[in-house]
């Protein structure tokens, strides 16, 4: 249940407060103090998730509670509320490591937004990663595996944890890169120094800049007050950057030259910044690929890559099945207030010959979902979704098919579970994409004798080169074909 402090002299702000965010934010435990003594007294003895702090108090200033709560917990976000004509207290807060600050009067959607983030950054923060093995009752998230592949994925992070050095995890889609860095930052000497995280694929290319790097007041529309970057909220600490193959080449341009000096300057600012944080980068992209495609540095890999981590698939690390299954099913059935015991023997062995394409994180949803369906406290494979289990009577074992068509189940299994529709559609669309690559490649991108080999005319052809690169934007498909 996450605990939230208000601290405020104005029993009325104290009360819309409090009853907008419980409104809003399910299981909220709410504090409250008129006083920055109060406050401190507060943080010390409940330790609360993260506090909303005026920078006006009868007995202390809001910059001064701030540096004392900082002493009992530098990593607490702290959200300032502020007035007009108090603002550069609160962007002087910001600078020396608060979350974020609003302006009276405040938005209670908004502030609901900001609450919620701080809770996932104290989360992030406080709970640690450890490993499954590890002998320690403390909440945590676990990584789970006993595996050869997850024991040399162990040393690498015992290795490379204590040194204050970048470090680069690669990985697809699902296999745990959040875990591993949040590890590496829990096992290393910054473990009591901010941990800031940010997924340079969810956000569109200028505002990922100014999430990174600050910006200064007017720097572009909307920019209507200054901004404290990630990198200078995690000066002395940590900065996870998560999916860093998306991120575009200007901005890496800009983490390069942090990389090397440590300096940069915020969005529309001239003023030089310097900060002191340890990067850790990840990727579920072939960065070789993206620096030919010309959509990576190939210096910045340089910089990532003096120590890399490279995390296995859950098919290349399928004997951690058993264990990854009885790990989740404990957090399934404490957040779903059930109480399965296990699975049936025949539900264990659909799961063991799933192709998991989803790794770690498709195996998650999948029990979540058998919990859900199951009736008693065992998970029969009737309680499995349909991608994990035999379709209507056509045999689930692919060893029963040709080699060749082992892709094509897979391709129709990751279909079926992305529950989008259309699955004959997107499959002849895929098939044709291979096929016309394939042929046009053997052919030199002769498109007569493309459209001789494939049986169709080239009119056809053509219309299927064109519809193809209209719906997926597959520029390299006709790159070398002759018209």
């Amino acid at each position: 249940m996450p605990k939230l402090l208000i601290v405020d002299d104005e029993p009325n702000v104290l009360y819309s407060f409090e009853k907008g965010l419980r409104k809003n934010i399910a299981g909220l435990e709410v504090l409250t103090a008129e006083t920055g003594t109060a406050a401190i007294r507060l943080v010390e003895n409940q330790r609360p998730d993260a506090v909303i702090l005026d920078v006006r108090l009868p007995d202390l200033s809001g910059l001064d509670v701030f540096e004392r709560l900082r002493e009992v917990d530098s990593r607490l976000p702290v959200i300032f509320v502020t007035a007009h004509s108090t603002t550069d207290t609160a962007i002087d807060a910001m600078k020396r490591g608060a979350f974020e600050y609003m302006l009276k009067p405040v938005d209670i959607c908004q502030l609901c937004g900001l609450v919620a983030k701080a809770f996932e950054l104290s989360r992030l923060q406080q709970t640690p990663a450890l490993f499954n093995d590890t002998d320690d009752d403390t909440p945590a998230d676990r990584i789970v595996g006993r595996s050869s592949a997850m024991q040399e994925v162990y040393k690498l992070i015992g290795r490379v944890a204590q040194e204050d050095m970048t470090v680069l995890v690669l990985g697809e889609s699902g296999t745990g890169k959040e875990l591993v860095a949040r590890a590496i930052y829990h096992h290393s000497r910054r473990k009591d120094k901010p941990f800031q995280a940010i997924n340079c694929a969810a956000l569109p290319e200028a505002l990922l800049e100014s999430e990174l790097f600050g910006h200064e007041r007017g720097a572009f529309t909307g920019a209507d007050r200054l901004r404290i970057g990630k990198f200078e909220q995690a000066h002395g600490g940590t900065l996870f950057l998560d999916e860093l193959g998306d991120m575009n080449v200007a901005t890496q341009a800009k983490v390069l030259r942090v990389l090397q000096d440590g300096r940069f300057e915020r969005v529309g600012g001239n003023q030089t910044i310097e900060t002191d944080v340890r990067v850790i980068a990840a990727t579920n992209q072939d960065l070789e690929a993206r620096i030919e495609q010309g959509a990576f540095r190939r210096d910045l890999l340089y910089r990532l890559n003096g120590f890399t981590i490279h995390l296995p698939t859950l098919s290349e690390r399928i004997d951690d099945l058993p264990l990854l299954v009885e790990h989740l099913l404990k957090q399934s059935n404490q957040k779903l207030s059930k109480q399965v015991t296990g699975l049936a023997p025949e539900a264990m062995q659909l799961l063991q010959a799933h192709h998991w394409p989803g790794n770690v994180r498709e195996l998650a949803s999948v029990i979540d979902y058998a919990v859900v369906h199951t009736v008693g406290q065992v998970i029969t494979p009737e309680c499995l979704p349909i991608a994990c289990r035999d379709l209507g009577g056509v045999a689930d074992d692919t060893e029963t098919l040709p080699s060749e068509f082992v892709g094509v189940l897979h391709f129709v299994r990751r279909l079926l579970q992305s529950d989008q529709g259309d699955v004959y559609r997107r499959l002849l669309e895929e098939v044709d994409r291979v096929a016309l690559r394939e042929v046009l490649q053997h052919f030199n991108g002769n498109q007569v004798h493309a459209s001789q080999c494939l049986g169709v005319s080239r009119t056809t052809l053509r219309a299927k080169m064109a519809s193809l690169q209209a719906s997926s934007e597959d520029a390299t498909l006709c790159k070398n074909a002759k018209y």
